[in-house]
């Protein structure tokens, strides 16, 4: 009898299974996200949330947008609540009244994503959810409000204690590597014996952030040649006959190319850390190392120039001087984009060269000419504060120099041009 008593309690709860899996197919997506909202339960959670998800990968991109405002309206939150219990708080500065404020000023739609995580493979999931919402954003901005949520759980999901730092070898499984081939945005791979000339000699390095949630997914790298000086050109680095350097002779450290991986990741920034630990990691592997630099582009400077009408100057390292401290937004920080990222991270702007990129896509976007950002260990912390507080643009005594020369043959072109 009791077998029997088993066997038949088994038998229900397979069908109540099959009916609430049969119920899911058949719910909307606006009714998926109010069960998932609801339930309480971790396994009943995790199936609602698996098949939100696949309801959502599934759907059109018409549908998609009709989705995230659906998020962005229904799941807001109570302005005129919050507005009631803030005042309420003031008054009176209970804790339980705090609490309340607290819950109601986070948006459901914020709990929603939290509990989508639940299901296996969400984390990744999510993040290309924000690739297509960053699509709709553009034509719909009252969508960031939806996006700052999602932004907000992203970056408490991938902060540095979650991240792993990982050597990228000519050893790493093939299906990471051919991501590395398709991710590089900065000097493209163009084949497989290529990108073992990066990997593979002695003088060469690589390593990225990855996280354990998406275990083969990098989501940012960083490549690093090894020399004796600092370099004044990309071929220099990337040269198929060049002959590999002993790692005993080395005393630069040259980051040359940084990409980041994941779209759904824009906003959360993972480069400042990334070049601070493989700078402290090839400190303790190659103690001879007194040189930490780049060898970056400079992706707007031809563009600035034609902008500000300056096409009777060569698009070259005196005017790309000028450019790099000089050139500024309205809120005072560089125009540049990697400029602000290195100075963000307290580097200087260290020299610049001619010729120093001279693929189609260099020429294009910096007439050829490169930059180096000098990494001080000593000296980035104050460097970033004098950024941060008072957009000081840290760089070196020959650099200022070929600035100030640039500025007073401007002046002179503006003088005479105005007579």
């Amino acid at each position: 009898m009791a077998a029997a008593t088993s066997v038949s309690d088994f038998l229900t709860a397979l069908l109540d299974r099959r009916r609430t899996s049969d119920d899911l197919r058949e719910s909307s997506i606006e009714e998926l996200c109010d069960a998932l909202l609801s339930t309480r339960g971790q396994v009943s959670g995790r199936r609602i949330a698996t098949a939100l998800l696949m309801r959502y990968k599934a759907l059109s991109d018409v549908d998609k947008r009709a989705f995230f405002q659906y998020l962005n309206d229904e799941l807001d939150v109570d302005a005129g609540k919050i507005a009631d219990l803030a005042a309420e708080y003031k008054q009176s500065g209970s804790t339980n009244q705090f609490e309340e404020l607290v819950a109601a000023a986070e948006p459901r739609r914020q709990e929603l994503f939290r509990r989508l995580n639940q299901a296996e493979g969400a984390t990744a999931s999510l993040v290309q959810m924000r690739v297509d919402l960053l699509g709709f954003v553009k034509d719909e901005p009252e969508l960031k409000r939806t996006d700052l949520d999602l932004v907000h759980l992203l970056t408490s999901w991938f902060n540095r204690g979650f991240l792993v730092l990982e050597q990228i070898t000519w050893s790493t499984p093939a299906n990471i590597l051919e991501k590395i081939v398709a991710y590089e945005a900065v000097h493209e791979i163009q084949d497989w014996e290529e990108l073992r000339r990066r990997l593979h000699p002695s003088d060469r390095r690589c390593f990225a952030f990855f996280h354990p949630a998406m275990p083969e997914e990098p989501l940012i790298f960083v490549e690093v040649a090894l020399t004796k000086e600092i370099p004044g050109s990309i071929q220099q680095v990337l040269s198929s006959d060049r002959v590999a350097m002993d790692v005993d002779d080395v005393k630069t450290a040259v980051f040359y190319s940084i990409s980041n991986c994941q779209r759904g990741l824009a906003g959360i920034s993972f480069g400042n850390l990334l070049i601070k630990q493989v700078a402290s990691e090839l400190s303790q592997e190659l103690s001879q190392l007194t040189t930490f630099v780049t060898l970056s582009p400079i992706p707007l400077f031809a563009k600035w120039r034609a902008q500000e009408a300056l096409d009777e100057l060569p698009c070259d390292a005196d005017l790309a001087a000028y450019y790099l401290l000089e050139a500024k937004r309205s809120d005072g920080l560089p125009v540049d984009p990697v400029a602000r990222f290195h100075l963000g991270n307290g580097a200087l702007v260290h020299d610049v060269h001619d010729d120093a990129d001279t693929t189609q896509k260099g020429r294009a976007q910096s007439g050829g000419v490169m930059v180096n950002y000098l990494y001080d260990l000593g000296q980035t912390e104050q460097n970033h504060e004098e950024f941060a507080l008072n957009q000081t643009v840290a760089a070196s005594r020959s650099l200022k120099q070929r600035a100030r020369g640039m500025a007073q043959r401007l002046n002179t072109i503006k003088t005479e041009t105005s007579k």
